[in-house]
């Protein structure tokens, strides 16, 4: 048997989070500053949300290859690819001359994200027992949440539309961010779990000899892709995780996209956005840091209603004219809310899914949230082109109210407490027979 190295030790999931809040942060500074660029070339509320949909357009297509390769082999890197990714799309958005150049560059930037938070979920789903993945699954998405803190305070201060200026700062902070998420490179060092083989020697320090193999690479008798996606969606708990995941995201990605536009029209500058957008995250942060407690006390399944709930109230109530502070409120109470769904469906998809097959059923959630992504802001678009901007929000509260509803089911039959450990210590006690020379033994058998 393999025994996995350091147990016990979780560093790895804090260079993640590192690694994750500062490609997370480079693409919520690029999603705003990508708004406004559209803006200062002339979109309107339609365009800007096709623009807004064409992020989650390659990945739609590119998810389930992905998880599969996955399964199949290590994650580090489909980390450092995502992150170049994100780089590239960052950068070239800025340089970009035209809508529909300013569109190719953003669909760029989603496959990159789409490549780094496969493969750092999939390090989490490895790395966790059951009894850990809901803390595990929590801390990971608060550098999503540090990346939303960050990201839309840094474009807000960059962009500036005085003077007509708005071109020439949103491309600014487009180059920015492709900085900021090259930054994540440098974090990617031993995230993944070594392995020592059986009958390794173990050199100085307890460190084997020979070159140390991944956990995913010691497992050749998993075939994952046997397992069919087909099989993966009809597993109980996995289509409702993915659809609750859809609702949630498409809240957070529509509300990044278009309280910008909102802005605009309302007379906020795109400082105060930036904050407004941060607070958010901020409170998404909270959120997660008591996941565990709420859990507890509340369980999985009335916790996640009850935020979806309470979440799709809120964002229709956007679309009414309060004042700022009435709207940074609304929005810390949001994040709050929508902080819950994103890990506690990761637990529920991982937990639903078969074990040879995790990072596939990860992925494929990921396919159901780029669907989201894509459809939602071109739905939003043109409901806002017909009934103004504060409509997309009142499809958000429609959606999350269904993702209440559907809530109730998402979360499958919890592992059950069994006292089931407390077995092995009766072991000792039943063999009680005298030792016998090694000739002898092999004469009774």
């Amino acid at each position: 048997m393999a025994a996995r190295a350091g147990a016990g030790d979780r560093r790895w999931l804090l260079r993640l989070v590192i690694a994750f809040a500062f490609s997370q942060a480079a693409v919520s500074m690029a999603r705003p500053a990508v708004s406004y660029r559209a803006l200062a070339l002339g979109a309107d509320e339609r365009a800007v949300g096709v623009i807004a949909g064409v992020y989650a357009l390659l990945p739609l297509f590119a998810a389930v290859p992905l998880g599969r390769r996955t399964d199949r082999g290590r994650c580090v890197p489909l980390l450092a690819v995502g992150a170049v990714l994100i780089g590239v799309g960052c950068g070239l958005s800025g340089t970009a001359g035209s809508l529909a150049a300013l569109a190719a560059w953003s669909g760029v930037m989603g496959l990159g994200h789409l490549c780094f938070v496969i493969g750092a979920q999939s390090i989490v789903a490895r790395r966790s027992s059951p009894a850990e993945q809901d803390r595990n699954f929590g801390h990971f998405t608060i550098g999503a949440s540090l990346g939303q803190l960050v990201g839309p305070v840094a474009a807000g201060l960059l962009v500036s539309g005085h003077d007509g200026a708005m071109g020439r700062t949103s491309a600014l902070a487009l180059v920015v961010s492709a900085g900021v998420a090259a930054v994540s490179l440098t974090c990617l060092r031993r995230i993944e779990a070594p392995v020592i083989a059986a009958g390794t020697t173990a050199g100085p320090g307890g460190k084997p000899w020979r070159r140390r193999k991944t956990e995913s690479a010691k497992k050749p008798e998993s075939k994952p892709g046997k397992v069919s996606v087909w099989r993966i969606l009809r597993t109980r708990g996995v289509p409702s995780g993915i659809l609750v995941s859809l609702a949630v995201l498409s809240a957070t990605d529509i509300l990044t996209a278009y309280l910008p536009v909102v802005g605009e029209e309302r007379g906020i500058s795109p400082t105060v956005i930036g904050v407004l957008l941060s607070l958010r995250a901020a409170a998404a942060i909270a959120c997660r840091l008591v996941m565990t407690p709420m859990i507890q006390r509340m369980g999985r399944t009335v916790l996640l209603t009850g935020s979806c709930l309470l979440g799709g109230l809120l964002c229709a109530g956007i679309a009414l004219p309060v004042p700022v502070w009435g709207l940074a409120l609304m929005l810390v109470a949001l994040g709050f809310c929508l902080g819950v769904g994103q890990p506690l469906s990761m637990t529920t998809v991982v937990r639903a899914a078969p074990e040879e097959a995790r990072s596939t059923a990860l992925a494929l959630r990921l396919t159901g949230n780029r669907l989201g992504q894509v459809a939602a802001p071109a739905s939003a678009g043109l409901v806002a082109g017909v009934a103004g901007t504060g409509a997309p929000f009142m499809m958000l509260g429609v959606l999350l109210l269904g993702a209440a509803g559907l809530g109730v089911r998402s979360t499958p039959r919890d592992p059950a407490p069994a006292p089931a450990t407390p077995a092995p210590a009766k072991a000792p006690e039943t063999p009680e027979e005298t030792p016998v020379a090694a000739e002898d033994g092999r004469d009774r058998r």
